[in-house]
């Protein structure tokens, strides 16, 4: 029916029309993703609604109360007050469900939201990679609805040190 380069052509322009549900990988300056997602309380949470005021990080984690994941989520919460300090909102974002992010959060105390992204949508609109049920370990940094920092290799320990470095070193330019 149709020859190899229209089958080609076909395939091509279908990949690009559906790429965001793919993950695009976003770059400095690039529209923040305008994606919801339930938090631990089961509530929806719609980040485009966050990017409106102050600064937003979004940080993804592979899994909820894994040696990691637990290192990276302390580390925001023990700079909670300093991250607030500069106007700083933090979600944190894995494919786990609503019950293991509000598990997570309650024994860690986390002053943040968790969204449960168990259907990917939040990590393949920020082009996060995925393997299986895990995330990338990854952190985004928004203001106005632009991403202005992006870490793609984001620390365990030294997420929040990492992030408020970030923060100053914008502010000395």
């Amino acid at each position: 029916m149709f020859n190899r380069f229209q089958t080609l052509f076909i395939g091509t322009a279908l990949l690009a029309a559906t790429a965001p549900a793919f993950g695009i990988e976003l770059q400095i300056g690039s529209a923040a993703p305008a994606v919801s997602a339930l938090d631990q309380n089961g509530q929806t949470v719609n980040l485009a609604d966050a990017y409106k005021s102050g600064y937003t990080l979004v940080y993804f984690y592979p899994k909820a109360d894994t040696p990691g994941c637990t290192k990276q989520a302390c580390s925001l919460r023990d700079s909670f007050a300093k991250l607030t300090e500069h106007g700083v909102t933090v979600f944190g974002v894995s494919h786990d469900d609503v019950a293991a992010q509000k598990a997570f959060q309650d024994k860690y105390k986390l002053p943040f939201s968790l969204l449960a992204d168990t259907k990917h949508e939040v990590s393949n609109a920020f082009g996060v990679p995925s393997k299986g049920d895990y995330a990338a370990r990854q952190a985004f940094l928004i203001k106005d609805g632009k991403v202005i920092w992006l870490d793609r290799e984001a620390s365990t320990a030294e997420q929040a040190a990492d992030v408020l470095a970030a923060l100053d070193g914008m502010k000395k330019q």
